[in-house]
Order: structure tokens, then C-alpha cells, then sequence
């Protein structure tokens, strides 16, 4: 034994480590799913547009669930905070289909903010109206994003994509618009 060498460590994680890119974003690898490098391309480049966008909107909805203000601030803030929650189980699960159907899931807010069609909002705080219309036009923008590639996957025959579109995206993300533009409603006050 050596009083000189330096005792080893094996529970010391590597760190800095550098690799090499494995697979390019924007593209699929081949998976035993019995659909075509078509179907499964066109199918992630479209999710991945939705899950930006839906990235987006999920960050909207925090962001107005924080400085909500107003008669109604805390109703809203509760909506809000419901809605984010249900917008990032989304997020979670349109990645996981990227990823299922061979591709690459955009998830890093750099990259997200290059490929989104949502508008950045003010850094600082709107008046409650302008802030729920920024979250409807978001939910417009996906939406109809949705219903397109929706339509055009179930021709190329990608059940999967189509059936988490409609079922999951579109009925979510209507459900939420309903629950936000009725906020907006000028109910005239009765006197009695």
C-alpha cells in the first residue's frame, strides 16, 4: 500500500461531459409502427409547431394566473392556474408522441421561442381584458393549427396523431376558450 497515490472514488460523477449528436432535430427514426417515413415525419414536424405554441400558452397561463388583478382576480386566478396545469399535461403528452413516432420533441425555450406563432405579451401587466384576449388568440392560433394537421393526419393514417389532436388538443383547448372568452361577456348591471 502506498501512502502516496490518492484513494479512488467511484461514487464521483463525471463531470462536463461532451457527446455527440445522436439524431438532428427534425428528423424520425424508424420505428416498427406501421406507418410511413411520410406519415411519421410530416406528423412530428406539425406536433412539434403545436407543442411550441402549447409551450407558449401554458407560460401565458402562468404568467396571468400570477399577476391577475381586479373584482374577479381571485375566480381567474384559480381558472388560470387549472388551465396551465392541463396546458403542461398536454405538453408532456404531444413530446411523448413526437418521440414515440421517431422524432425529436422541441423542448428547450430557446428553440421554442424561434418556431412559435404566438406573439410575445408585454413584459409587465395588462389590463385583465387584453390579458384573457392574448390567451384566446393563443388558443385561435393552436386551434386551428390543430384542426389542419388533424385532418391531414388522418389521411395519411396516423391514428395516434389524429386521435391525440381531436381528443386531447382540440376538446382541451375549446374547453378552456369557452371558459376564458365568458369572462369577456358586458353583462349590463340590473337595478332593482
Amino acid at each position: 500500500m502506498t501512502t502516496s497515490s490518492k484513494p479512488v472514488h467511484h461514487s464521483q460523477p463525471l463531470l462536463h461531459q461532451k457527446g455527440a449528436l445522436i439524431q438532428e432535430f427534425g428528423t424520425v427514426k424508424q420505428f416498427p409502427l406501421g406507418l410511413s417515413y411520410e406519415a411519421r415525419m410530416y406528423s412530428c414536424q406539425r406536433l412539434n409547431k403545436v407543442l411550441a405554441d402549447t409551450q407558449i400558452l401554458y407560460g401565458l397561463y402562468k404568467k396571468h394566473h400570477w399577476i391577475m388583478r381586479g373584482a374577479t382576480f381571485y375566480q381567474l386566478h384559480l381558472l388560470l392556474d387549472k388551465h396551465a396545469e392541463q396546458q403542461l399535461e398536454l405538453v408532456d403528452t404531444i413530446a411523448e408522441r413526437v418521440q414515440t413516432l421517431g422524432g425529436v420533441a422541441v423542448g428547450d425555450p430557446r428553440h421554442i421561442a424561434e418556431i412559435t406563432s404566438i406573439p410575445r405579451p408585454p413584459d409587465g401587466v395588462e389590463e385583465v381584458p387584453a390579458m384573457l384576449s392574448r390567451l384566446l388568440e393563443a388558443h385561435e392560433t393552436i386551434l386551428t393549427q390543430a384542426h389542419d394537421a388533424a385532418a391531414r393526419t388522418a389521411e395519411l393514417g396516423d391514428d395516434g396523431t389524429n386521435d391525440l389532436l381531436v381528443s386531447q388538443v382540440i376538446r382541451t383547448g375549446e374547453l378552456q376558450a369557452w371558459f376564458v372568452a365568458e369572462h369577456l361577456v358586458d353583462t349590463p348591471l340590473v337595478r332593482a
